[in-house]
């Protein structure tokens, strides 16, 4: 069943409007919005559910949206595909879930290299709306990145498994998105097994997997909480990117003033939800402890270990995508000197 949203200013999340577009009564557009969050999700409510808004809002109520959240239009890994087919007119990507067609985009989810979402999206913003990402990864795929949101660093959890330090973490079976968090569990000597969000609840259930690498604002819209016993607090094993675009022929349909909005509103909630996921951090941690998550810091000699040991991933990734002549090094770098303005 499909969820329409009709969105006006003044709803919750809706951002400051900085300008109006003027559209003809007979320009009305209805756009579809897919994702694969579950309803409440919160980048539902620190991003798409705003960028809707914003967008209804600068056209004067000429431009609403049909939105088809937790997978209704189809999987997390098909929404890029769904995208460019017209499907859907604008998608939710997780890179990870297309490592094979944005291996680039895993930048931003390489442990260490910030240390809030703010932080990592800002700097990932930059590449990807019209920088170098854009030109080498979104364009060749045929889409245009409208908004998105770099999670916070994400720790790893384990449903049974004690954590005392990377020796506890071997062999274990941990969940991950793909790319650049495979690399990731293999640096800690666990397993990594590649499993999209809505898909981790019935896996660590059953015991498919024994934990995952994740942060601590997915565990409750997917109650994962429930089934964590452990967790790190204070590690930095890398992020997830989360992406929403219109693919380039989709764009090239839309009125001009349709497009000027878009990017308004794109760049406005880009900004503002990161900040909201940032304060939201310590909630989170404060919820897990009611929930009986027991938080494990590290010890000095074992953080130190894992900083080491995750120091080494990220030029290993770029190497990788070197060898297969994708610019990788480049990448990094841009994304490095991203993160230092």
């Amino acid at each position: 069943m499909k969820t329409t949203t009709l969105v006006a200013l003044g709803t919750a999340g809706a951002l400051c409007v900085v300008s109006t577009i003027a559209l003809g009564q007979d320009k009305k557009l209805s756009l579809r919005v897919a994702d694969s969050f579950p309803q409440g999700h919160y980048l539902s409510r620190y991003a798409a559910k705003p960028w809707m808004d914003q967008v209804t809002a600068l056209t004067k109520g000429q431009v609403q949206f049909e939105h088809y959240p937790a997978e209704q239009l189809g999987k997390a890994k098909d929404l890029l595909s769904l995208t460019i087919n017209g499907v859907t007119d604008i998608g939710y990507v997780g890179p990870s879930y297309v490592s094979d067609k944005m291996p680039l985009s895993a930048v931003a989810q390489l442990p260490g290299s910030f240390s809030t979402s703010c932080e990592g999206t800002l700097a990932y913003w930059k590449i990807a709306r019209d920088g170098v990402l854009a030109q080498k990864e979104f364009a060749p795929n045929g889409v245009r990145l409208l908004f998105t949101v770099v999670l916070a660093p994400y720790q790893v959890g384990t449903t049974k498994q004690k954590i005392e330090g990377m020796k506890s973490i071997e062999g274990l079976k941990i969940r991950s998105t793909g790319g650049a968090l495979d690399v990731v569990v293999r640096k800690m000597k666990a397993v990594p097994v590649n499993i999209p969000a809505p898909e981790v609840y019935e896996a660590m259930s059953r015991g498919t997997v024994d934990g995952g690498v994740l942060p601590f604002s997915s565990l409750f819209p997917y109650e994962l909480h429930k089934l964590l016993k452990y967790s790190t607090v204070g590690e930095n094993l890398g992020s997830f990117v989360a992406n929403y675009v219109i693919s380039e022929n989709r764009w090239k349909q839309l009125p001009a003033d349709v497009q000027k909005a878009m990017l308004e509103a794109g760049d406005a909630v880009t900004r503002k939800a990161c900040q909201l996921v940032d304060k939201d951090q310590d909630g989170d941690i404060e919820k897990l402890r009611q929930a009986g998550v027991t938080l494990v810091k590290l010890p000095a000699g074992e953080h130190a270990a894992m900083v080491q040991a995750m120091g080494q991933v990220s030029q290993e990734w770029a190497e990788a995508l070197d060898k297969r002549g994708k610019p990788g090094s480049e990448i990094l770098k841009a994304f490095n000197d991203a993160l230092k303005k």
